[in-house]
């Protein structure tokens, strides 16, 4: 009988080549090079954050992989300087230091050799005894150097706290020299300031900092971080009093009276709003500062906009003979109404009604702006109507140039007419920025579809106007013909009302019935990229994966990297970056997950990567409206693939083909009503769902959990207010504020 082989003990200092693979756990697999050693592959948790072209001391056990052959096991790693000519060249040349690429690390260590790191901390002026190095670019390395170093310190300090080093270049992007001090000194600020740092993380590095458990600090963290994490991860406006105690006292492990002695200080600080609904004496609410403001004048301006006399030059509708009874009446509300909302499903025609509000407000003589909230909505709507659209984002944030006849003849959030296509995506800053911008006297139709989920951000805007009775709107009911034997249509409609689409479906949707989530990962994998577009004859750009949750066999994380590898692989020679566990390769499909104006990137948008340069350590993108975008590599978590997405961030997107999984994996947390809805709407041709049954059941008939808002009563109490006097500007004012 054949012994297996004994892992052996080894201690190892080697250099990072390239990563191979890193894991949502943090577990990373690299290819290592060393003096005296043939290449090999290093893998373990402890190399969590490590770069190509960093030197590393590590301590494990060596073992032989079926696929990778001679494998350190990592247990211990430490980074240290590189000492020897090949080490620091590739460490220079691997993109570590930014403005050095392979050619120019190979002409400094030429001419500096071993003594080159030594030369850049001390001796910096030297640079330039090399050919292509004047003051600009030595200047840049200096400072790329400096930076390298600050955020290897910090590494070392986090992993001192037990805390990843993966945010160590986050903590640095926004603190830069006062890094080490807001750690040790005041870790609490870390949180909502850095990505990715919570209550958990700051307190951790606060407990082993010294910092007393009943520290009324620590418990104010807490309180601040509860009302963030309620709206961040489910769109709530605020907490109940009692819930919000109770969430704090799990977190702090403190009674109740320090938990409440801190919430009056915060309150004192003006930090949170704590509040007594007028329809409920007896409760207390408790919002975060920035939610009550957004909300209170949100409630305002729409109140404002109610109130206010039309300036819409306003002749009889005339009717072509081409609208059902409750579209015509939706015509007319909205040109009677300065505030209306339209909702409707599938097929009722709400797109059609829009294109008519459209065309009589311009005939009339009147300006419209068509708007959605995201890039691919808008570009949706304008195809739609034959109008043209931009995103509400756009609208607010600059003025489209001026052509002879176009649609947007004036400041476009001034127009008399404005039309928010896919209103259920309106969150409470949105919704604020919008109201803010709108003069009295303008129109403002808010359409979408109330049955889909709510937005990504905090609040529930659609739903809650849609509570205030005083607020007009028309439902559109009537399935137009041409829909009504669309199996996506039919099979919106039952689940809608909590029933099970025909299955297994036909003419647009089909349900097939798998059990083992890994199965169903395999078969969506297939679908999307092999059996329809053959089957089709389509680029498998048509087919878009939907998901109802990100972790797991069948989420976003371990689907989108399956797709990757199936649809962009790595390429030998082609530059690629890690970050965290996403890899960013040329031609990856990737969306946005944040609004950065600087950038003129938002929320939901599509993209493809046109580039990966380590030299300069950025990515570039471009966008599906043409616009080229640069993203530095400490900032890429504001991006993530495209290949597989929440169900969430489709919303207001079309695509020809959807493939999705629905499973009970983890609970089935996620699987809602309005989720599988708003999963099946997002599909034009077919929609194609793979799992079981029962998860499908668990959808249909599952309601979701309503979010926390007080704004439906706010805009009801504020109608019943006597208006302010007005004053002169104050509408223009307000439109340049928010511009």
């Amino acid at each position: 009988m054949t012994v297996p082989a004994q892992p052996r003990p080894a201690d190892v200092e080697a250099s990072v080549e390239h990563l191979v693979f890193v894991r949502e756990d943090e577990y990373t697999v690299a290819r290592m090079s060393a003096d005296g050693l043939a290449g090999f592959v290093a893998s373990g948790r402890a190399l969590a954050g490590v770069q190509p072209g960093e030197t590393l001391r590590l301590t494990g056990e060596w073992d032989e992989h079926p696929r990778h052959g001679r494998r350190l096991l990592v247990g211990r790693c430490e980074r240290v300087i590189p000492s020897t000519v090949r080490a620091i060249s590739l460490y220079l040349g691997s993109g570590l230091i930014r403005g050095i690429g392979p050619r120019l690390a190979h002409a400094i260590v030429s001419h500096f050799g071993e003594r080159t790191l030594t030369v850049i901390d001390t001796e910096p002026e030297r640079l330039r005894e090399v050919i292509n190095i004047g003051a600009t670019r030595q200047a840049q390395i200096v400072q790329a150097w400096a930076e390298q170093k600050a955020v290897a310190a910090l590494m070392v300090v986090l992993q001192g706290f037990g805390i990843s080093p993966l945010l160590a270049a986050k903590i640095y992007q926004v603190y830069g020299d006062e890094s080490a001090g807001v750690l040790t000194g005041d870790p609490y600020r870390l949180i909502g300031q850095v990505r990715g740092i919570g209550f958990q993380t700051a307190d951790r590095i606060a407990l082993r900092s010294g910092v007393p458990e009943n520290s009324p600090q620590r418990i104010k963290a807490a309180i601040v971080d509860r009302l963030e994490t309620a709206a961040a991860r489910d769109g709530h406006c605020f907490l109940p009093l009692p819930a919000l105690i109770a969430a704090v006292a799990v977190l702090v492990e403190q009674d109740e009276a320090p938990i409440r002695r801190a919430l009056d200080a915060l309150a004192a600080e003006r930090r949170v709003v704590l509040e007594t609904p007028p329809d409920d004496p007896g409760r207390v609410l408790v919002y975060g500062k920035e939610h009550h403001g957004r909300e209170v004048a949100l409630a305002g301006h729409l109140a404002r906009l109610l109130r206010a006399r039309s300036t819409l030059p306003l002749r009889p509708f005339t009717e072509d003979g081409s609208l059902h009874e409750d579209q015509r009446i939706a015509v007319n509300l909205a040109l009677t109404s300065t505030v209306s909302v339209l909702t409707g499903g599938p097929g009722c025609g709400k797109s059609h009604t829009v294109k008519v509000i459209a065309a009589t407000v311009r005939a009339m003589g009147g300006t419209v702006t068509l708007t959605a909230p995201t890039g691919k909505a808008a570009k949706r709507l304008s195809e739609l109507t034959g109008l043209p659209a931009m995103t509400v984002h756009r609208m607010l944030a600059r003025q489209p140039e001026q052509e002879e006849g176009t649609l947007f003849q004036e400041t476009p959030a001034r127009a008399d007419l404005i039309v928010v296509d896919e209103a259920s995506m309106l969150d409470l800053h949105l919704a604020t920025r919008l109201t803010a911008a709108i003069p009295s006297g303008g129109h403002l139709l808010l359409v979408g579809d109330g049955d889909q989920l709510p937005s990504i951000g905090p609040g529930s805007v659609l739903a809650d106007l849609l509570a205030v009775p005083d607020i007009p709107r028309v439902q559109l009911t009537h399935v137009f013909r041409q829909a009504q034997d669309s199996g996506i249509v039919q099979a919106a409609h039952r689940i809608r009302v909590g029933e099970l689409p025909t299955l297994p479906g036909r003419g647009g949707f089909w349900f097939e019935e798998l059990d083992d989530p890994e199965r169903v990962a395999e078969r969506v994998v297939h679908l999307a990229t092999e059996a329809i577009p053959r089957k089709q004859n389509i680029g498998r750009d048509q087919v878009q994966v939907l998901c109802p949750m990100r972790k797991g066999t069948t989420g976003t994380a371990e689907l989108g990297r399956r797709l990757q590898e199936r649809l962009n692989p790595a390429r030998e020679g082609v530059a690629e970056h890690w970050s965290g566990p996403s890899v960013f390769r040329a031609g990856d499909r990737v969306m946005p997950i944040r609004n950065n104006y600087d950038k003129g990137v938002f929320n939901g948008e599509t993209a493809t990567v046109t580039a990966v340069d380590p030299q300069n350590r950025s990515v570039e993108i471009r966008t599906d409206d043409g616009e080229t975008v640069e993203y530095a590599f400490d900032e890429l978590d504001e991006l993530t693939h495209a290949y597989a997405i929440s169900v969430h961030r489709s919303q207001g997107s079309e695509y020809p083909f959807v493939v999705a999984p629905v499973t009970v994996e983890a609970g089935g947390v996620m699987l809602r009503r309005r989720l599988l809805y708003t999963l099946v709407t997002r599909a034009k041709s077919w929609v194609v769902l793979v799992g079981s049954r029962e998860a499908l059941e668990l959808a249909a008939h599952r309601l979701g959990q309503r979010r926390n808002t007080g704004l439906a009563l706010r805009v009801a109490v504020s109608l019943t207010r006597p208006a302010a006097p007005a004053r002169q500007g104050d509408d223009r004012q307000a439109y340049d504020r928010q511009a």
